[in-house]
């Protein structure tokens, strides 16, 4: 079994652009190949995440859904979130069990985790 993490955009291309820039993301499926895109799978480390076009959806605080990526350098990352369109919500902050968690926004407001074991 596989889960796969799907958010749901009015803007597949700003929200593509920004977990490529930070996280390297990798597009590997685009759906339809021709026409208006309504699905991009992207590849980041051997995990995916799914992107889908709905220009109906509003942009802001989902509040229920939570995105966490385990990355090599939190701190690193943090100086790239807002030059590629997301919103850093404060420092990172080294965690009793052992991760330096930082919170973060996508360019649509969904709440992003970038966590690194220490």
């Amino acid at each position: 079994m596989a889960i796969q993490a799907i958010v749901i955009t009015p803007d597949l291309d700003r929200l593509q652009s920004f977990y490529q820039e930070l996280l390297g993301a990798q597009e590997i499926v685009r759906m339809p190949e021709d026409g208006p895109t309504f699905f991009i799978d992207l590849d980041i480390d051997g995990d995916r995440l799914g992107l889908v076009n709905n220009g109906d959806v509003e942009v802001g605080e989902p509040g229920r859904v939570l995105l966490s990526f385990s990355v090599d350098d939190v701190d690193e990352l943090l100086e790239r979130v807002e030059p590629a369109g997301g919103q850093v919500m404060g420092p990172a902050n080294d965690m009793p069990w052992g991760q330096r968690v930082a919170h973060i926004k996508d360019p649509d407001g969904n709440a992003v985790n970038l966590t690194q074991q220490i």
